[in-house]
């Protein structure tokens, strides 16, 4: 059966939202699961890859981050089934279905490596803050609430990821420290 044929069928269920909404929910659900899915193993890709001076702190950060999105898997997943529709998460799904770009596999440096999530996860954060509002205008606040409780949760880790871009020490002439803004992202001014 078809990614599109699941997501049109429910199975019974007592949740007093109405089928078509919940349809409605569910599409939207199954396309942030392939998403996060994505980006669990886009994280995994920069873990087992990252090389240079902050090596041991990116190859913990990022193991943690894609502890995280385990968990949002697991979460997103299971509330597609409590509104009686199909998760769709295997690893084909996800190849298929993700909306963040294929990660590029010839980087070792961290600091390419925090580019390439910190780009990520900015697609990713903005999805999730469209699906706050598409299943909060369906009448699912719970659903609203669990794509909230992600967002704030992303948005610490985009920061994170940022902290390590945005500013960078240059001695002054007399020693002292100045701080300068660099790498802005695509947009941002």
């Amino acid at each position: 059966m078809s990614d599109n044929k699941l997501s049109s069928r429910l199975y019974p269920t007592r949740i007093d939202i109405p089928a078509e909404a919940r349809k409605q929910i569910v599409v939207i659900l199954n396309q942030t699961l392939p998403a996060t899915l994505d980006l669990k193993t886009q994280v995994k890709q920069a873990h087992w890859n990252v090389k240079g001076t902050d090596f041991y702190q990116l190859h913990e950060l990022f193991d943690e981050l894609a502890g995280e999105l385990e968990e949002y898997v697991d979460m997103i997943a299971e509330r597609v089934t409590a509104l009686g529709g199909y998760a769709v998460g295997t690893a084909r799904a996800a190849a298929t279905n993700s909306i963040l770009p294929e990660y590029p596999f010839d980087i070792l440096d961290g600091k390419d490596h925090v580019t390439a999530l910190a780009d990520r996860f900015a697609l990713y954060a903005k999805h999730l803050r469209g699906a706050i509002d598409k299943t909060n205008n369906l009448g699912d606040a719970d659903t609203a609430d669990l794509y909230t409780e992600i967002s704030r949760t992303i948005d610490k880790r985009l920061w994170f990821l940022e902290a390590h871009l945005q500013v960078a020490e240059i001695k002054g002439e007399n020693g002292t420290s100045a701080v300068k803004a660099t790498q802005q992202p695509a947009g941002v001014r």
